[in-house]
């Protein structure tokens, strides 16, 4: 009896143990059991089971013929650098960005009304079941209001898309009413209505507009690429009557037709496949030692089209964003520059810019529709609107031909960044600086809320180590590359010896320094020469002096026997100020306004400021090119047949 009594005891206290011990064995039996090879069906976070069909071709980018394949041949900046792609199947499908170039392709849409903002109330999200996210994917809000400045509450598209092969894709959309189903393409049993009006909630009432959209078969049943760029990869709101961002495309018909600048137009917009993003190429100098630079100051731009100010055109201006970019396009297939610089303000703020990215999608369009680099600083403006210039700047980096760069984040302000235009020779070197500068917005007043707003200053920024290179720059091997390198090489033969010394360097930012209102730089033999231009607008600088000009600019030489590094500093923010004036020995220039829509004076053009860079980064010419189309205030600020430098007569 007790025997048996002491092998129960022993049995029940050893069970949980022995469970336990199985438990161990079987789960490290798992964990380290042989990979198994991929069958049809892999399970794959919480998309479950997608589909993996062998002999399917992936999503892939559409070959570009204008890219080299054979790098031996071409010159150095034309090589094109694949490096920086994102592995598709690394992006998150369950977050909207519309700036991730996702493959995957959507596989359902709705629309849900809320009144309350739907981020704070999951009510208001579309139905959904774990079988269907696992099939179709979790739906995902485009966190865009369609009621932006229109509705009484809340209205946003969702959607689903997945990277399973065996589900079908949305390939076309279109906006009817229920009176219209007769205008839906053949096959009609291809095209499904998301329920929910387009304009729910929007006052005054308006007819009701439905969202179709049209679903082609899985991928796996894909014959070629063509079939899967087809898909539908994304969604977006675009508010105004400008273009979309790069790679959308907008819907013909509108959701909402807006009614001047505060009730602005509502549109779908949509990208197919993957676009890919032309990058501007790396900044170098033509053959023959010039590079130009065009200066485009205050273009003030809207969701709207704009409003035009101060001018007496004929016929009258009314768009003033259009018209603006009308001059835009024109003074650029004249000058043809290698380089376009945004110095701020750029949107308009004030209330007429209250969405950040319909206005980014077109301020640049002119610029990038012509294939021209640009680059661009934030102006005092630029961030009275929904996002901060941290998320501004996400979206200028991304746009096409952009050479905008946040900068350090140990620096004060975003868009603190360096951009080196270097030789057209194989040694690519390093001939001209050109810096960038985010001069701020407004002043904090603290406790001292009833004072009006004060300019902000540029703080302290961190130097940037430039190398001294062999001035006068000769081209490597430029003896054998034919007549236009001798006519460089003989401009020199005059010149002095060479000597060691940084390049020459150009800052642009928006606001002005106090030390621009300084007198100039003295001049016996012709005083007019160093201060050339207009100054209609009161001084625009801000109150409060940091001694940037004295510790960033006047102390950076360009050797050990001195001379500025800096020859001349490029500002906007004064629209009817356009002048150059040399103090201290550094040209402070003003770009003057070049947009209908910012404030102006009749009988003053606008005008956009241009910089001939030329001998390979030695002589830096400006002038003015004005709407009635002529060029006004040429001078050379430093180089060949310039006034002496500072310090001598």
């Amino acid at each position: 009896m007790s025997i048996r009594l002491s092998h129960r005891l022993i049995f029940k206290r050893s069970l949980p143990l022995t469970c336990y011990i199985l438990f161990v064995l079987l789960l490290t039996f798992y964990i380290y059991e042989k990979p198994r090879p991929l069958g049809k069906f892999q399970h794959i976070g919480w998309q479950a089971f997608d589909t993996i069909t062998p002999g399917v071709p992936a999503p892939s980018e559409p070959h570009d013929p204008s890219r080299p394949t054979n790098t031996s041949s071409v010159d150095w900046w034309d090589v094109v650098n694949d490096d920086s792609n994102v592995p598709p199947t690394s992006l998150p499908l369950d977050i909207w960005n519309p700036l991730l170039p996702h493959h995957t392709g959507l596989t359902e849409i709705a629309v849900k009304p809320c009144l309350l903002h739907p981020s704070l109330v999951p009510y208001c999200h579309p139905r959904t079941t774990l079988e269907d996210d696992a099939l179709k994917g979790k739906w995902v809000r485009v966190e865009r209001d369609l009621n932006s400045r229109t509705g009484r509450w809340y209205l946003h598209l969702w959607y689903r898309r997945s990277r399973r092969l065996d589900v079908p894709l949305i390939t076309s959309l279109l906006i009817l009413a229920d009176d219209e189903i007769e205008l839906i393409p053949e096959p009609k049993s291809a095209w499904h209505k998301v329920p929910g009006s387009l304009v729910d909630g929007v006052h005054p009432s308006q007819m009701d507009i439905y969202l179709w959209y049209k679903l082609r078969p899985p991928l796996q049943d894909a014959s070629d690429d063509e079939e899967i760029q087809e898909a539908i990869t994304e969604l977006d709101i675009l508010y105004g009557d400008g273009p979309p961002m790069f790679g959308f495309e907008k819907l013909s018909r509108q959701i909402f037709v807006g009614h001047g600048p505060r009730t602005s137009s509502v549109s779908v917009v949509f990208r197919r496949g993957v676009k890919r993003t032309p990058r501007g190429k790396p900044p170098h100098f033509n053959r023959d030692g010039t590079y130009k630079i065009m200066q485009i100051a205050d273009l003030h731009y809207s969701v709207s089209e704009g409003v035009c100010r101060d001018t007496n055109m004929s016929p009258p201006c009314k768009k003033g964003d259009v018209t603006t970019d009308t001059l835009l396009s024109r003074a650029l297939d004249i000058e043809k520059p290698d380089l376009v610089v945004f110095t701020g303000d750029q949107l308009n703020g004030q209330g007429t810019s209250w969405d950040s990215k319909s206005v980014l999608a077109k301020f640049a369009k002119t610029v990038i529709d012509k294939g021209i680099n640009w680059a661009a600083v934030f102006g005092n403006h630029d961030d009275q609107t929904d996002l901060n210039r941290i998320e501004e700047m996400k979206i200028l980096e991304a746009l096409p031909f952009s050479l905008s760069k946040a900068g350090p984040r140990e620096v004060d302000g975003v868009g603190n960044y360096v951009l080196k235009v270097r030789s057209p020779d194989p040694s690519k070197t390093h001939l001209l600086t050109l810096y960038f500068i985010d001069s701020g917005a407004y002043a904090s007043r603290g406790w001292s809320f009833w004072k009006p707003p004060e300019y902000d200053w540029i703080k302290p920024v961190c130097s940037h180590r430039i190398d001294p290179i062999e001035r006068p720059f000769t081209p490597d091997g430029g003896k054998d590359l034919g007549h236009i390198w001798n006519v460089a090489l003989e401009s020199r033969q005059n010149q002095s010896s060479k000597t060691l010394a940084k390049p020459n360097a150009m800052v642009f930012f928006h606001i002005p320094l106090p030390e621009a209102y300084y007198p100039a730089d003295e001049d016996t033999k012709k005083p007019s020469r160093f201060n050339v231009g207009e100054e209609l607008d009161g001084p625009g600088s801000p109150k409060h002096n940091s001694g940037f000009f004295e510790a960033g600019i006047l102390r950076v030489t360009e050797s050990e026997a001195g001379g500025r590094e800096i020859k001349v500093i490029g500002n906007g923010h004064c629209h009817i100020t356009d002048r150059c004036r040399r103090i201290s020995g550094v040209w402070m220039c003003f770009g003057g306004g070049g947009s209908y829509s910012g404030y102006g004076r009749i009988g003053f053009d606008r005008r956009f400021r241009i910089y001939n860079v030329s001998d390979f980064g030695e002589t830096i010419q400006t002038y003015k090119w004005t709407e009635s189309g002529h060029v006004i205030d040429q001078q050379i600020l430093t180089g060949r047949g310039a006034p002496p430098p500072f310090g001598r007569t």
